[in-house]
């Protein structure tokens, strides 16, 4: 009873596409995925994309659902437009501290030098 959705009779559903970047070390990652996809109610077809990491589900399904089935294989799993969100923040955090960033040329670079002889510490002086 837990595995099954419910679905209004009165509103027309469609299939929807479902993306997620999950984490495949090897070709049987692969196969665990589809594997697990498979015995879901409502999906009609599983495409992964080894390369890009990428799980694309087509079906009368609800995304959290099917992102649930597969963190059961995968813990690292997430949603595709999850992904691209960090991947944007993680650019911004970046070009602010690249603006934030001291000038070298005013740096005092003498305060962390160290000295050649504590590079060196086996030679005999």
């Amino acid at each position: 009873m837990a595995g099954l959705q419910i679905v209004p009779a009165d509103k027309r559903v469609e299939a929807q596409y479902v993306e997620m970047k999950v984490p495949l070390y090897s070709y049987g990652c692969e196969k665990k995925i589809k594997k697990a996809l498979s015995h879901m109610r409502g999906i009609h077809s599983v495409h992964v994309d080894y390369h890009l990491q990428k799980v694309t589900v087509w079906g009368i399904c609800n995304q959290d659902d099917v992102l649930a089935t597969i963190r059961k294989k995968r813990r690292e799993a997430r949603s595709w437009d999850q992904m691209e969100t960090e991947v944007k923040n993680k650019v911004a955090e970046e070009e602010a501290d690249a603006g934030n960033a001291p000038d070298p040329a005013t740096v005092n670079t003498h305060k962390f030098r160290k000295s050649w002889k504590k590079l060196f510490p086996l030679v005999l002086y």
